[in-house]
């Protein structure tokens, strides 16, 4: 006996879909905005972005790989000399320490290379799972999962294709109507509509290209 997919899933595919091809088609060629060269630079990076903006952390790694550019050399640096190269980034004293701490272990436990296994990642100090999906999309082209940063999770509500709050929850909505090669670009996609048009305090909603598909948009305009 054939299963019959539910209407209510069937519609979310396809407006998932809908917002997929317009954002790829309006923002082409779209990749992090973390500057980086190597998988072990991305993770830097991405623990370096945690509550700071890309553009920040692009300005401080450069320096900072210069002193540190592989592991090993994170790993015997002194905490000081961390601390002093990325102090003008927040939290800078708890992203010093697990800095270190990730090289210690990718030097002792993983030959001094990231690891492209999701649960070898989030063992990490300061690496959870939006911070390892990041790696693994983006350093290895590895379709872990959906990286939900604060720009997919406002986004991603507006748009009505979550009701969850939680990251965990927000990307396995995600994931349901999304197919898993578009994982990571959908998330670069939502990001950088974040970024450009869907803003947290004024989002232009007459300048956005989706807003007959999204929630927010419709009820904004009285259409709702």
């Amino acid at each position: 006996m054939s299963q019959t997919t539910p209407n209510s899933e069937r519609q979310g595919n396809s407006k998932a879909a809908a917002i997929y091809e317009r954002l790829a088609d309006a923002y082409p060629n779209t990749r992090i905005a973390l500057n980086f060269s190597t998988p072990y630079e991305l993770l830097v990076a991405t623990i370096l972005s945690a509550q700071c903006t890309d553009k920040r952390v692009n300005q401080v790694t450069p320096e900072f790989f210069c002193k540190f550019g592989t592991p090993e050399l994170l790993a015997d640096a002194d905490i000081e000399d961390i601390e002093d190269t990325i102090k003008s980034l927040g939290m800078y004293r708890t992203k010093a320490r697990n800095l270190k701490e990730t090289a210690i272990q990718l030097r002792d436990r993983f030959g001094s290379e990231v690891p492209q296994d999701l649960e070898a990642l989030e063992s990490l100090p300061g690496v959870g799972r939006k911070t390892a999906n990041v790696v693994l999309n983006n350093a290895f082209g590895i379709a872990s999962g959906i990286a939900v940063d604060t720009h997919v999770k406002r986004v991603a509500a507006r748009l009505g294709l979550t009701a969850n709050t939680n990251p965990l929850k927000i990307e396995e909505d995600l994931k349901t109507v999304v197919p898993r090669e578009a994982w990571i670009q959908f998330s670069l996609l939502l990001i950088r509509h974040g970024r450009l048009i869907c803003t947290a305090r004024k989002p232009k909603c007459e300048e956005c290209i989706v807003a007959d598909l999204c929630d927010f948009g419709m009820a904004a305009s009285g259409k709702a």
